[in-house]
């Protein structure tokens, strides 16, 4: 195991990661073949791009970050690969990344990266203040996100610690969020290529949209391959089991905050974080080549929730 610096030559024996500056941020790879990129930054948040299978396929959408990729449609600019954000923070869209008035952004304000022996695994921690447009802070955030494999799978642990550092913080009722990954083009169902959605009830495909639901499977193929990710979200998480906005067109989130959207009624007040609290989320991402099982996905999710969590 061995943590790389830009200028340090790859060895190809097991988890690797090396900073890069074009653009900020690293790229992690497993036995010297690219895994993942973190960057810092992209267009008002950061990022986790590209996300690369076990069997070499990438797993999320190229654009916006790069077009022509085969089944990609050039709409919702903002779903950029795989992000944490959120719809209406204090009122603000930190959701929609265009320059939009009043739109919000997350900007790193500290951030490592290093190899852990012992779990074999990949760690990025970083610092985050989500401010307004005009720079005002309204909350902070740590993050830790994890690259590991298991069984033949790549796996990416994400962790945030949301913290109401400048005054009480408001997590809007709105669909627009949270933890979310695009992906591939391929994948999704609308392609009519064999893409499917499936939570952990059973439901398929749009009756998994607005759910709750421990996890959901997305699975079709990539580069003629069948592959799939599977998206747990970890019992100690706030709101947990959350909804899911995840659409047959290829958008996969898992949202603790939305409600009216997904079941109708009236608007909600939100969840309000009071100053000095913090809230902590915790998602889980497995990226497999071949076909789903949901007995083993239901297994892999079980062993994930019963693991007592580390503090960030």
């Amino acid at each position: 195991m061995t943590l790389l610096w830009a200028d340090s030559p790859l060895k190809t024996d097991g988890m690797s990661v090396k900073k890069t500056d074009s653009p900020q941020g690293w790229k992690v790879y497993d036995n010297g073949k690219l895994f993942a990129g973190y960057i810092e930054y992209q267009n008002g948040f950061p990022i986790v791009y590209p996300v690369i299978g076990p069997g070499g396929q990438s797993m999320t959408r190229d654009f916006p970050m790069k077009s022509g990729t085969e089944g990609e449609k050039l709409d919702h600019d903002h779903h950029r690969s795989l992000w944490f954000t959120h719809g209406e923070v204090n009122g603000i869209d930190f959701w929609i990344d265009d320059a939009h008035e009043g739109t919000g952004r997350i900007v790193q304000t500290a951030g490592e990266a290093t190899v852990d022996a012992k779990s074999e695994a990949v760690v990025i921690t970083t610092e985050n203040d989500w401010n307004d447009a005009d720079g005002k802070r309204q909350l902070s955030d740590s993050r830790r996100t994890t690259f590991h494999t298991e069984d033949g799978k790549r796996i990416i642990d994400f962790e945030v610690v949301l913290r109401a550092t400048d005054g009480d913080v408001n997590f809007g009722d709105t669909k627009e969020g949270s933890f979310g990954i695009r992906v591939a083009g391929t994948m999704k169902v609308d392609s009519k290529l064999g893409g499917k959605i499936t939570n952990a009830e059973g439901l398929t495909d749009a009756k998994a949209w607005a759910k709750k639901s421990n996890w959901v499977n997305y699975s079709g193929p990539v580069d003629n391959k069948t592959v799939g990710m599977s998206v747990f979200y970890h019992p100690s998480s706030f709101a947990a089991p959350c909804s899911w906005h995840v659409r047959t067109y290829g958008l996969f989130a898992a949202n603790p905050f939305g409600h009216y959207h997904f079941n109708g009624g009236d608007k909600t007040e939100g969840v309000t974080l009071k100053d000095g609290q913090t809230m902590t989320i915790r998602c889980r991402v497995v990226l497999y080549q071949g076909d789903f099982d949901a007995e083993a996905t239901a297994k892999a999710f079980a062993k994930y929730a019963a693991e007592k969590p580390k503090a960030l």
